[in-house]
C-alpha cells in the first residue's frame, strides 16, 4: 500500500462559524457534529478567530480510492504507530483516509511504516 506524504504543515481546530474557514484553501476538512464545528487546514490558512487550536501536525494520504468493503486498513496503519509510541489524528473522505501525526513523530512514522512494508512517495 502506497503513503503519500503531504507537503504542509497542518492545524486542527475548532471554529464558531462555516463563514470563518476560507473555503478556496488548497487542503481543508470540515467536520461538524450537534457539539462543535472543527477544521483540519494548512496552518496558514488556519482561522484567526478559533475557539481552540492545535499546529504542528504532518499528515499522508492513503493513495488511491479505498473500496468500503476493504476493512482494516486504518486499524493497521494505527496499530503499527501506536506500537511505536505514536499518536494520530485520523480523517476520512468518501475516497481515502488521511492520518496525521505531530511533526515531531513524522519521520518516525514514515520510518516504522516504511519498515512494516509501506511504500512511502
Amino acid at each position: 500500500m502506497e503513503l503519500k506524504k503531504l507537503p504542509y504543515d497542518l492545524t486542527v481546530c475548532k471554529v464558531q462559524k462555516i463563514s470563518d474557514i476560507d473555503l478556496n484553501a488548497g487542503f481543508f476538512f470540515i467536520g461538524k457534529t450537534d457539539e462543535e464545528l472543527s477544521l483540519v487546514c494548512e496552518t496558514k490558512d488556519a482561522p484567526k478567530s478559533t475557539t481552540a487550536r492545535d499546529d504542528g501536525w504532518r499528515g499522508f494520504r492513503i493513495q488511491g480510492v479505498l473500496d468500503f468493503s476493504l476493512i482494516g486498513i486504518l486499524s493497521k496503519l494505527s496499530a503499527v504507530l501506536a506500537e511505536n509510541g505514536i499518536g494520530i489524528f485520523a480523517v476520512s473522505t468518501f475516497n481515502t483516509d488521511y492520518i496525521l501525526v505531530k511533526a515531531e513523530n513524522f519521520d518516525k512514522a514514515m520510518t516504522v511504516l516504511a519498515d512494516a512494508g509501506y511504500t512511502i512517495i
